[in-house]
């Protein structure tokens, strides 16, 4: 019996993801912080698509976490065949206005702690006749985004580790596959503190189902990259096109708040 790990799986992104693996009979772990979310999930996702799901409630911002999440799937002997590393969030804001905590912990999260469970899982996945990784980046990480910067910076990260992952693995049992969505319709505009931005966010943003629809259908073709949406397809494409000083700039009009000043002109 083969499971399909997913961290940050109790909402969003992360939910739907759940719910296309379990249309496809896959047996699921779901991890994310809050408990009550994540039995809801399973229990719904057990009786509609007839799959096991069990949960483990953790915060993933805990530099232990990742060992938690081991000690877990080795204690349950679940073979596992689909890491999705879902879990991540973002900090709105001039990067010297956050505290070190709040920082340190964003880059915990969507960076090591990533890394660190795809490293551990990777013994487990290669067990498996064919397994995947899904790791899911974003948009922003083609750029640099003010006020954003530390956010960016992060998916930028994930995704260029994760496309030189997947070169790494190639001729194992082991497909790689990067998420790299652009504005979704979940709670992520509110927990990045933009909430000024929730009106765009709600004309110009995908839906989550068929976004996840499009991420596991891309994996499971072994994909090495999937980007949901002709216009967030064509945006890339701009933004490797014009020069980063014009895209820059039109990102900081639109994300700073009107009470920000603008930055004094450098170099």
């Amino acid at each position: 019996m083969s499971y399909a790990l997913i961290t940050g799986a109790s909402k969003g992104i992360g939910k739907s993801l759940a719910q296309s693996l379990a249309l496809r009979k896959f047996d699921l772990l779901l991890v994310a912080r809050s408990a009550s979310l994540l039995q809801q999930l399973a229990g719904e996702l057990s009786a509609t698509c007839g799959v096991q799901a069990h949960t483990l409630s953790l915060d993933l911002t805990d530099p232990g976490a990742v060992n938690e999440v081991m000690r877990w799937v080795e204690s349950g002997r679940y073979e596992v065949s689909v890491l999705v590393n879902n879990a991540g969030y973002g900090l709105w804001g001039n990067f010297r206005d956050r505290g070190p905590e709040e920082i340190n912990q964003m880059l915990q999260l969507n960076m090591q702690t990533l890394v660190n469970l795809t490293y551990r899982m990777i013994p487990l996945l290669s067990r498996q006749p064919q397994s995947h990784i899904l790791n899911v980046g974003s948009m922003a990480g083609y750029q640099a985004m003010p006020t954003f910067s530390l956010y960016a910076a992060s998916k930028a990260f994930v995704n260029t580790f994760t496309r030189g992952l997947s070169w790494e693995l190639r001729g194992s049992p082991i497909q790689v596959t990067l998420l790299a969505p652009g504005s979704v319709r979940t709670n992520f505009v509110q927990r990045s503190g933009m909430d000024h931005l929730e009106r765009i966010n709600h004309r110009t943003a995908m839906d989550p189902g068929p976004l996840a629809e499009e991420a596991i259908r891309a994996m499971l073709q072994g994909k090495r990259e999937v980007m949901p949406g002709f216009v967030n397809r064509f945006y890339v494409f701009l933004i490797r096109l014009l020069p980063k000083s014009l895209i820059e700039k039109s990102v900081w009009s639109i994300y700073r708040k009107k009470d920000h000043p603008e930055p004094e002109p450098h170099g």
